[in-house]
């Protein structure tokens, strides 16, 4: 008997990770490619043999760069858009978009057909995916777990360290940081990897630090000559982001110099900053079940999936980590 666990997956960046990890193997560049399908489904399968988990979410982003985010700080992903359109065009059509990949989100082009096929995968499995309009995959993952914890242990999956902020031992909510390691060797991420790796007691603390040393991957410029270790040597000596922006707006001595002027400099970034980066807790989300399917959903698509990409042996360790049978 398992003990319960709900085990929810940043889908988005093992596919990405697959992609560019598994190799091509096709004998033509007339096959279609299958490396990042292939990858994701070994991820599940490896995932759920080694952590076991009751329950299992495929989280997605419907929309990876929302435009609340992006009026709150315009240059939030800018950099990720695709270049074949003007950026004014690709966030105010969202029909340009691939619908499984996310409004105008630059895509290799042998990533985008593979994206329609994990969806069939999954659901023909009968695992959960979850994806709901106008948020990304990191918000269903946060509101998943504002939902949830504390009724069961929760591993997170993801490449992407924003989601360190969810981390809380006394909830059990762990992330399985996949940056080396891969799903093979995660980092765990508990409070305990958070002081030891960040100088952070908690994710709440290290939400706090994120935002004022900034991530140039999301566009987020954070405060001026603010990094890691300073951000977080801020956030214990005034206890948060609010107690550092009191200590400022009441000229606290031990803020003076470059300092004082940078963090004067960025008061209206660290306005709206928390906004944009802590994930949302209370996204929509569809009432679906989320326990192991205890029965393959849907047979002729499995099958089809095999036979007409080749997928018979990542299918087949799904199957097996399933205990679906073959």
């Amino acid at each position: 008997m398992r003990e319960p666990r709900l085990l929810l997956l940043d889908s988005a960046s093992l596919y990405f990770r697959a992609f560019y990890g598994v190799p091509d193997q096709r004998r033509s560049p007339a096959e279609p490619p299958t490396n990042a399908v292939r990858g994701f489904l070994d991820m599940i399968a490896t995932l759920v043999t080694a952590h076991r988990p009751t329950e299992l979410v495929a989280c997605w982003d419907n929309d990876w760069r929302p435009q609340w985010r992006v009026d709150l700080i315009p240059s939030y992903k800018t950099h990720r858009l695709a270049q074949t359109a003007p950026v004014e065009a690709v966030v105010e059509a969202p029909d340009q978009a691939h619908p499984a990949t996310g409004v105008g989100e630059e895509v290799p082009d042998d990533l985008e057909p593979q994206v329609p096929l994990i969806v069939d995968a999954l659901e023909a499995f009968g695992i959960a995916r979850i994806g709901v309009d106008r948020y990304e995959a990191d918000d269903v993952i946060g509101s998943l777990v504002a939902r949830h914890k504390g009724r069961v242990p929760i591993d997170v999956v993801t490449g992407d360290r924003d989601l360190l902020q969810l981390v809380d031992d006394a909830a059990g909510v762990r992330v399985l940081y996949t940056g080396k390691g891969g799903v093979r060797e995660p980092d765990i991420a508990t409070q305990g990897y958070l002081q030891e790796r960040y100088a952070v007691p908690s994710g709440e603390a290290y939400l706090e630090m994120s935002i004022l040393r900034g991530d140039t991957s999301d566009g987020l410029p954070g405060v001026k000559g603010i990094g890691d270790k300073t951000a977080a040597l801020l956030i214990g000596e005034f206890g948060s982001l609010a107690g550092l922006r009191a200590a400022l707006e009441s000229g606290d001595p031990r803020l003076k110099g470059a300092r004082r002027s940078n963090l004067e400099a960025g008061l209206a970034y660290l306005e709206v900053a928390p906004t944009v980066v802590r994930v949302a807790p209370d996204v929509p989300l569809p009432d679906v079940p989320l326990t192991l399917p205890t029965a393959v959903a849907d047979t002729r698509l499995l099958s089809r999936l095999a036979s007409e990409y080749g997928l018979t042996s990542p299918i087949n360790r799904v199957l097996a980590a399933l205990d679906l049978g073959h």
